[in-house]
């Protein structure tokens, strides 16, 4: 059975402390927190948690100034502040420093818990991805070849021109074969939910992909369409 993902704050209120400890450990996540900045990137550091949660305002090394260490370091793990009612806060200045999502407090312990699930379950698939792209070696099933590392498909031992997003797309969906991955799944791995790219484009790149790697694009063997869900990548060929 594989260990329970671990949840982290960083605030200096003892009391909210005491709540999230009881919320997450109640919902089976393990928790390890710190009451300051520099504290919190010392633990961060140690404990390697899956999510952080994070006080906007503290005393010394604030939030977003914390958060902007912990990408700076490369970690890629989900930030979720946390912003008082009262507190005067540019969302912009959290989003620009690498936070992705913000809840104010009071907060609904639901709907917290739910943000929580909700930005695990995206982080899992980011690391899926991320461990395809970077990998050594090789994806093959019937005709086709991904070689992850190298960027580069080939189709009976020729090599594709695909584009870098139309690589990466094939990539993330190659990583896990038989997953299902809706559009905006889609769309958020490989362009983030910042984009200004259509999330409807998805469909549009899939054509094209399958024009250069499938014998028939309309019947295809290799990228899949799952009806009114989204796409996989077939598990053999």
């Amino acid at each position: 059975m594989a260990d329970p993902m671990k949840i982290m704050l960083v605030d200096d209120d003892d009391g909210l402390h005491v709540l999230i400890r009881r919320l997450v450990e109640d919902a089976g996540y393990d928790f390890c927190s710190a009451y300051g900045g520099e504290e919190g990137l010392k633990v961060l550091a140690a404990e390697k948690p899956d999510l952080l949660l994070l006080d906007v305002m503290m005393p010394g090394m604030n939030g977003f100034d914390v958060c902007c260490k912990v990408r700076e370091q490369g970690r890629r793990i989900p930030v979720i502040f946390l912003s008082a009612k009262g507190d005067i806060v540019d969302k912009s200045i959290g989003f620009k420093a690498g936070g992705d999502d913000y809840v104010v407090k009071p907060f609904n312990s639901d709907e917290l818990l739910l943000r929580i699930e909700a930005h695990l379950r995206r982080h899992k698939q980011d690391l899926a991805f991320v461990k395809a792209v970077t990998r050594s070696g090789s994806y093959a099933t019937g005709d086709l070849e991904v070689l992850f590392n190298q960027y580069e498909v080939r189709v009976r031992g020729e090599k594709v021109d695909l584009t870098a997003k139309e690589f990466e797309i094939l990539a993330l969906l190659a990583a896990s074969p038989g997953q299902v991955f809706t559009r905006a799944q889609i769309f958020e791995h490989i362009w983030g939910e910042k984009s200004d790219v259509d999330e409807s484009s998805i469909t549009v790149f899939i054509r094209k992909i399958r024009e250069k790697i499938e014998e028939n694009p309309s019947k295809p063997q290799y990228l899949l369409t799952v009806w009114r869900v989204g796409y996989k990548f077939a598990e053999s060929v």
